[in-house]
């Protein structure tokens, strides 16, 4: 008894449906739920089979580095919610993230970032990519006339956050990609801040996108992952042979959770970026608070662009304290709900103070310049009752 898999045509199919029905591959027993493969390797019935799947002529599973039922379920769902022609899953973001570099640059070449990093990314781009006799340019984003002259003739990769971690800073990526086609250079955008329930990169011109699936698309706190974007062209002919031969494969068992996890992204999303919004406003409208950073408020430095090229605000709020480090932590210290964590795009709403945690690879100077304070907290809104949010933000100022 064998159960036939169904061909949709998702090109006329709602993104809630994509979520759902994206990707699925019944086995013969015709599950309801996505099976597991936790296998390794694979078997053939004839030894020329073998032959054909290596060098190509016939397509299958080789083994589970290279691919797995579930790494290819879950390509095909993310796929589907961003937009692209093809995806490669990883072990984790920051996999994704070197992976996309690392795969399209050598000794010789010119790499441009923006300022504003993760400290993993801020990492890379200063330590490993110049033991690599790779060329650093580090720019302010939101000043164009900067970045245009950031271009070298040797220029071959530009990455940058937007919104950018931890204080989310908005680039034009319609800009730097206009400006990348000029230069023949490749786009990459790490869109794990807004995720593709916010921003879809691709359409703003970019031409590859990373995410760690990590965050807001597993959104549950289960599992580490990570996702490269693009066309088919730059992910089978030079991601692939990259990523197969480095093995940061992700795990089948974390590749079908996340893929279970995607049914409910854009419920989830939805009640995230709403509830930000309010908190963001609350935070705007409090004494004790310095500043706040989110994308829809008129006070952000790059409103405009950011409601040019964004679906809404996101699940991410920055914002300062009036006071010290100490003052700062005795507020985190006093929040009941929220936690504190470097993690975010949880179901559970988590604090970060980003100068001592995600960022602390910075000295204070390099935090300065960017604009990480020591009175700064990131928040990653979760699914708690928005009122209880801000009734415990209310509480801990």
């Amino acid at each position: 008894m064998s159960y036939k898999n169904k061909n949709l045509n998702f090109s006329k199919l709602k993104l809630e449906t994509k979520l759902v029905r994206g990707g699925s591959l019944r086995s013969n027993f015709g599950e309801t739920s996505e099976a597991i493969f936790l296998n390794s390797g694979f078997c053939y019935n004839e030894a020329e089979t073998a032959e054909k799947r290596f060098n190509g002529e016939e397509p299958g599973y080789v083994y589970s580095r290279y691919l797995n039922p579930n790494l290819k379920m879950l390509e095909d769902r993310l796929a589907l919610l961003e937009g692209a022609e093809s995806a490669c899953v990883m072990a984790s973001g920051m996999a994704a993230v070197f992976a996309a570099i690392m795969c399209q640059i050598k000794a010789g070449d010119h790499f441009i970032a923006s300022k504003v990093l993760f400290g993993s990314c801020f990492h890379i781009a200063t330590k490993i990519l110049p033991n690599y006799g790779i060329e650093v340019s580090l720019v302010d984003a939101t000043n164009e006339e900067e970045f245009r002259k950031a271009f070298k003739k040797n220029t071959k990769v530009v990455f940058i956050e937007s919104p950018a971690n931890p204080n989310l800073e908005i680039i034009d990526i319609k800009f730097v990609a206009k400006l990348c086609k000029k230069h023949k250079a490749s786009l990459i955008v790490d869109n794990i801040f807004a995720s593709p329930f916010s921003q879809k990169p691709l359409k703003l011109g970019a031409d590859i996108v990373v995410y760690s699936t990590t965050k807001h698309l597993e959104g549950q706190g289960r599992t580490l992952g990570g996702c490269v974007l693009g066309s088919h062209d730059f992910i089978k002919n030079t991601l692939l042979p990259f990523h197969r031969h480095t093995g940061p494969a992700l795990s089948p068992f974390n590749a079908w959770i996340i893929l279970k996890a995607l049914e409910t992204f854009s419920l989830r999303m939805k009640a995230q970026c709403e509830a930000a919004e309010k908190i963001a406003k609350f935070l705007e409208n409090n004494k004790k608070i310095k500043r706040v950073l989110y994308p829809t408020l008129k006070s952000h430095p790059q409103y405009k662009i950011a409601k040019s090229q964004m679906d809404n605000g996101g699940a991410m709020i920055a914002f300062e304290i009036i006071g010290s480090k100490k003052d700062c932590f005795k507020f985190m210290n006093k929040l009941k709900i929220i936690d504190i964590s470097n993690n975010l795009g949880d179901a559970k709403s988590l604090i970060t103070h980003p100068a001592t945690t995600t960022h602390s690879n910075m000295n204070r100077e390099e935090q300065e310049k960017i604009g990480i304070s020591q009175t700064m907290c990131r928040l990653s809104v979760g699914l708690e009752h928005v009122d209880d949010l801000i009734d415990d933000l209310k509480q801990a100022l």
